[in-house]
């Protein structure tokens, strides 16, 4: 009989993923919340989060140089505030 061995880790980075994913379902399917400037940052917010957890777990970014690492969190922060400000932009000029 095989036994699994099961990266600690890993897994609670896959149970932060899927919560984060679940927390994104939910507002997408609240009856209650309107599409609105909260509910849409909230979103872009998760995705970032995620974003930078995949970069520094599964694509290992978390061992490599620091210089790297400050490269792909300036990545996400720039993506971050490009999909923000465009959002808030559109929401100005309607």
């Amino acid at each position: 009989m095989t036994v699994l061995k099961v990266n600690k880790r890993l897994l609670g980075v896959w149970v932060v993923l899927a919560s984060l994913t679940l927390g994104y379902l939910a507002i997408d399917h609240a009856d209650s919340l309107k599409p609105s400037a909260l509910v849409t940052s909230s979103v872009i917010v998760i995705a970032l989060i995620k974003v930078r957890i995949i970069f520094r777990e599964f694509m290992e970014v978390r061992l490599a140089p620091a210089l790297l690492c400050r490269l792909t969190d300036t990545w996400v922060i720039l993506i971050g505030a490009s999909l923000l400000g465009t959002y808030f932009a559109g929401m100005t000029s309607r």
